[in-house]
């Protein structure tokens, strides 16, 4: 809707880059354009006098039902036949509605994208703070592919290194001290959860008691443990309706150092120091300081992992490749666009997000969360409590990068404070609608939108933007745009609904119709949340 009244006004005055905004007053118009302030400095005139000549040729009854100036912007009142145009065109749709349209992805700048998120070590089962990020990366990975981008998801699996041999230990430990009831000192560094005691049993069925005893080679044990993690990390995801086009092990990519290395060495990226450790020598790139990325023994360092591993994802050819990290690893982004460069890629390439932990109540009293003390609080738990639709929601109505708390009760409330169950319920109330009319949304779609009331054209209006969301919260990376939007939306939804008696009154179709919009949009959105809109309630 936007980009047609955009184009339409740039057709009109023969200028480029039309800038449409919403007045701050609502009363003034649905859509203002600044363009005779862009115009004031090349025609010497003031921006009110500009406004006010360029508006006559912007009277158009298909369009507006009323073209003003204010203060030099030219302020625009949609028609009602513009609305009800683009609400057929929308219920025709369905469920495409805000879609690239078929074979248009390339016009439209569709790009080929490898998004990777989550990325937990398997040392432990997924917490509320992968659970942000997974909501996050999959809500990103619908909003795209509903815009025509092409994207594959991926997690990295951290299998290489001490942390799968401790999880290995973790678990022998728990085994002699919990299952064979040695009395020894439980190692501190180890892992100490409940769920290494569950893998311990599952470890006694698989290898027996010996795996537990003195001295036992636990070498198998810890590729097994690892493997589990794996099992359980994925189950969880798939529990949450989240499903990744690939996984990719750490480990076999170490196989590649030696090759990776020497193209590092060719483009001056290393050196050694008296020590014999091997730096990559990234402050030439923008980083703060050099890293270290193989140790005096010659073992590569988690850093040469990491550039192993986006080494193998330019090698792909995507046009973009977006990282979800957690917010810790801020100063790791650096060093890692300072290997690319070394490697020959563009860098800019690599867009890197962030994820900021999250703190959780239950009855106002904070969980403390740490993996190695156990007491942290699993996706698995809370998405079994509260359900993994309203933690979705919830986890996606603020900025990825800023700090979330919220209270697990707020989830199992069924008012208005609680804003999935908010958003559903107008959904639902639209649907029980059509029930008692007997009626399809679809059997309205040709009913026009004539004469409305401002409530009515209202509601239209902004059940209409929601291509403009989508696109906008995907261009941004802020999903919280859309929940933001679904919420608005079903304030206006319900107020509309309670303002207005629909079944058999004068206005039952049209304002069906209406409504109908209003459920479309709310359906989609959710659905590009992972989140199907429940119909009744």
């Amino acid at each position: 809707m936007k980009q047609k009244i955009e184009r339409f006004i740039a057709d009109r005055l023969g200028a480029d880059n039309v800038a449409l905004t919403s007045p701050k007053d609502p009363s003034f118009g649905h859509f203002a354009t600044p363009i005779a302030f862009t115009l004031a400095a090349s025609r010497r005139a003031a921006p009110n006098a500009i406004a006010t000549e360029l508006s006559q040729k912007l009277r158009d009854d298909e369009y507006f039902s009323e073209v003003s100036v204010v203060g030099g912007f030219i302020n625009f009142k949609l028609s009602d036949r513009f609305l009800d145009l683009n609400a057929l065109e929308a219920l025709r749709r369905g469920d495409r509605f805000g879609a690239i349209a078929a074979g248009a992805t390339e016009s439209a700048g569709g790009e080929k994208i490898l998004l990777e998120f989550v990325s937990a070590n398997p040392t432990g089962p997924l917490h509320i703070g992968h659970a942000r990020g997974a909501f996050y990366g999959d809500s990103l990975l619908k909003l795209g592919r509903h815009l025509g981008h092409t994207i594959v998801s991926e997690y990295y699996i951290n299998d290489a290194g001490n942390q799968v041999d401790l999880l290995g230990r973790s678990v022998h430990f728990k085994g002699r001290a919990e299952l064979l009831n040695e009395a020894i000192e439980f190692p501190s560094e180890c892992y100490q959860g409940e769920y290494i005691l569950d893998l311990a049993k599952l470890a006694q069925k698989r290898f027996g008691d010996a795996i537990f005893q003195e001295g036992a080679d636990i070498s198998a044990l810890c590729v097994w443990a690892k493997d589990e993690m794996i099992k359980w990390i994925k189950t969880t995801l798939g529990e949450a309706d989240i499903v990744f086009d690939n996984f990719v092990s750490e480990k076999p990519l170490y196989d590649r150092w030696d090759k990776t290395m020497k193209r590092l060495e060719e483009n001056g990226a290393l050196y050694a120091d008296s020590d014999r450790k091997i730096w990559l020598a990234s402050s030439k790139k923008g980083d703060g300081k050099d890293r270290v990325v193989a140790r005096e023994n010659g073992v590569p360092t988690y850093l040469a992992g990491d550039i192993i591993y986006h080494d193998d994802k330019f090698a792909r050819g995507f046009d973009r490749y977006i990282n979800i990290w957690g917010a810790d690893h801020h100063g790791y982004i650096p060093r890692v666009k300072a290997a690319i460069e070394f490697l020959g890629y563009d860098s800019n390439k690599l867009e890197v997000l962030l994820s900021q932990m999250v703190s959780l109540l239950k009855n106002g009293e904070p969980y403390k969360m740490s993996k190695r003390s156990g007491n942290f609080v699993t996706m698995e738990e809370i998405g079994n409590e509260a359900g993994y639709d309203a933690l979705r929601f919830i986890f996606l109505t603020k900025r990825a990068d800023t700090h979330l708390e919220f209270d697990i009760n707020l989830l199992k409330k069924e008012d208005s404070s609680n804003p999935i169950y908010y958003v559903n319920y107008a959904h639902a109330r639209i649907c029980s609608l059509f029930e008692k009319l007997g009626k399809k949304p679809y059997d309205l779609i040709e009913t026009p939108l004539d004469n409305l009331q401002s409530d009515a054209k209202e509601l239209v209006f902004f059940a209409l933007q929601l291509p403009e969301t989508i696109k906008e919260s995907f261009k941004t990376r802020q999903p919280h745009l859309l929940t933001d939007y679904l919420y608005k939306l079903a304030v206006k939804t319900h107020k509309f609904y309670a303002d207005n008696r629909v079944i058999g009154s004068k206005d039952e179709e049209r304002f069906a119709k209406i409504l109908s919009l209003s459920a479309l949009s709310i359906r989609i959105g959710l659905k590009l949340l992972g989140i199907n809109a429940k119909t009744s309630m």
